[in-house]
């Protein structure tokens, strides 16, 4: 038996899922790099606070952070032409050496916004690929069956790792340095690197027939051609696009917003971060047993406008248990949504297109990130953060209303 047909046959059997230790690995790997992007959260911002003092450069950074979605579709047909473990393991590597590079430079004093400029742009590039190639992975290592599943405990390994993380990353940066956040979520990635370095990817001889006949537009016509097709994807695409819009506004300012309006120092706002995370982890861990009862089309719509309204009431109050619940509010939406609309993507498309229909998902819904990360710094400049993180609930709110669409009661 050659090594393909073993790969192929290790699709239809994998084992059951408390025997599968290439996910208990995925998703440890998962925990720690998590753990460092909450670490990091902090951290940027609080670099560029220092560095500039202004709320519209941390929108450029976070601008040039999101404007790689507009590769969305080429890192589709990336995913589903190539080897999707060489392109996690490459997207690992480089993240660990540009976040470590920053991370380092501040610590001497070195770093320049324009060294921030360059490092978002460059970050936010390998993560747009790893994303989509991660994705598309994920049915490769566990049974159909069992992706709704998966996809729950990843959102909740998340949500521990937004428990644990900004509230441990906020005391490290209190007593040390912001840059030390940052090689710290570098080191995150160089485990990502290894743990991926031991799984399993299959990678059949079709795909690397297929590889030498690649046509770029048309496989990403191919990719827009099928959402646009299902109704349930294009409709919670469009819902997405408008939501993440909203929460853009409000994530872009957050940090920078409990720091110079409300006055809380790295600690408090990593407490606020830690505490959501731990609410959130219950409301990933509760998707499944919800899914039981109602269906994705009435949790979609009451999850966002909950989040919505949750966006709206943390901009306007200075109270840090406030602050807190309304965080926890937004984080358990968030997690009740997020392996939701993962698993209908996973569900409804067919294995050779799994990488184009998220990339393509992903370019709709992400689309007007840049637009509104930059748009938040500028409101915030001349208007508040206040008002900034308002109108974002007001419109993450309304998107939830296209959750009510007819195409979405089939789900």
């Amino acid at each position: 038996m050659n090594k393909s047909t073993a790969n192929i046959q290790s699709e239809e059997n994998f084992p059951i899922f408390g025997r599968n230790h290439q996910v208990f690995r995925f998703i440890g790997g998962n925990l720690v790099s998590f753990f460092g992007d909450q670490v990091y959260v902090i951290a940027l911002p609080l670099i560029v606070l220092a560095i500039t003092g202004s709320p519209l450069s941390m929108g450029i950074v976070a601008a040039l952070e999101r404007l790689p979605i507009i590769i969305q579709p080429f890192t589709g047909v990336l995913a589903d032409r190539f080897n999707r473990k060489k392109i996690l393991l490459i997207c690992d590597l480089g993240r660990f050496l540009v976040i470590g590079l920053m991370g380092s430079l501040h610590l001497i004093n070195s770093l320049s916004i324009w060294g921030i400029y360059i490092g978002a742009l460059l970050v936010g590039v390998l993560t747009q690929i790893y994303n989509t190639s991660q994705f598309a992975s994920i049915p490769k290592l566990v049974k159909k069956k069992d992706l709704q599943l998966v996809n729950s405990i990843n959102t909740g390994i998340f949500q521990t790792a937004v428990f644990i993380g900004p509230g441990l990353g906020g005391i490290i940066i209190s007593v040390f340095n912001p840059g030390l956040g940052m090689i710290i979520n570098s080191f995150s990635f160089l485990v990502g690197f290894f743990v991926v370095l031991s799984l399993d990817i299959y990678y059949s001889i079709e795909e690397k027939e297929a590889k030498r006949e690649i046509k770029v537009l048309p496989e990403i016509k191919e990719g827009f051609a099928f959402v646009i097709k299902h109704k349930i994807l294009l409709y919670t695409n469009l819902a997405m696009l408008f939501s993440v819009f909203g929460t853009t506004l409000f994530l872009t300012m957050m940090i920078i917003h409990l720091k110079s309006t409300v006055g809380f120092d790295s600690v408090q706002i990593g407490y606020i971060l830690s505490i959501g995370g731990l609410a959130a982890i219950g409301g990933s861990l509760t998707t499944n047993l919800l899914r039981k009862h109602f269906s994705y089309r009435s949790i979609l719509f009451i999850s966002g406008t909950i989040g919505g309204l949750s966006i709206i009431a943390f901009g306007y109050s200075n109270a840090f248990l406030f602050l807190v619940a309304m965080n926890a509010v937004g984080t358990i939406a968030a997690s009740i949504m997020s392996p939701c609309i993962v698993t209908i993507r996973q569900t409804l498309s067919p294995n050779h297109l799994l990488g184009r229909v998220q990339a393509t998902s992903r370019f709709m819904t992400w689309l007007l990130m840049p637009v509104s990360a930059l748009l938040a710094g500028i409101i915030a400049e001349y208007y508040g953060t206040e008002i900034t993180i308002a109108i974002g609930g007001i419109i993450a709110t309304l998107a939830s209303l296209i959750y009510l669409h007819p195409s979405l009661k089939k789900v």
